[in-house]
């Protein structure tokens, strides 16, 4: 099982999600109460262990410049939310980094085609709610042989029933592993990541 702890903003949260056996970290790097600084994101990398893809992640920017402000950051790997394009998943390619595209439940069907993005990502209808879904929905979108995260309103006592229910690839968590909002708890973290791996 894939995962990725999303939303980190200082050392000791990233060291605990590496130290877990998170597969990939994700720095928010546009407006939300997760947000972080290009500078920041730069000192936090060198936490990051080779293997572990660094993301950053943008809601409604354009691929260029979420692509620039990824690069300025130091970053190799971005996620898009929102209706993105073939021509995005050009862009992002274009300029040698490689991309998660995040969707919601609610998306029109077009958006869960496969555009050629290395990690597609299944959001709640609601992001940032923090509230479980419906996860068996999904089987109905086609997306056998697809690498694809699950994401909304997952935690450490539920993501192992919602990746089986879903049939998922990966998992994405980010509330899920919060003391409150935009600030991670280490020991959820640490629990989050291993009931992930069992």
């Amino acid at each position: 099982m894939f995962v990725k702890v999303c939303g980190l903003s200082t050392p000791e949260s990233v060291r605990e999600a590496v130290d877990a056996g998170a597969d990939a970290v994700g720095f928010v790097l546009t407006t939300s109460p997760r947000e972080v600084s290009r500078d920041q994101v730069r000192i936090l990398l060198p936490l990051v262990p080779e293997g572990v893809h660094a993301v950053g992640v943008f809601r409604h920017e354009a691929a260029a410049d979420a692509v620039a402000i990824a690069r300025a950051a130091g970053l190799s790997w971005v996620q898009l939310h929102g209706g993105r394009t073939a021509d995005d998943v050009k862009t992002v390619h274009d300029a040698g980094m490689r991309l998660i595209r995040a969707v919601t439940m609610g998306a029109s069907q077009d958006e869960f085609a496969d555009l050629g993005e290395e990690i597609f990502l299944i959001d709640a209808a609601v992001p940032g709610s923090g509230e479980s879904w419906d996860y068996a929905s999904v089987q109905a979108k086609g997306l056998d042989g697809r690498e694809w995260l699950l994401a909304g309103g997952l935690e450490s006592g539920n993501v192992a029933f919602a990746a089986a229910t879903a049939g998922a690839w990966g998992v994405d968590v980010s509330s899920g592993v919060e003391a409150s909002r935009g600030v991670k708890d280490l020991a959820k973290i640490r629990a989050f990541v291993e009931a992930a791996k069992a």
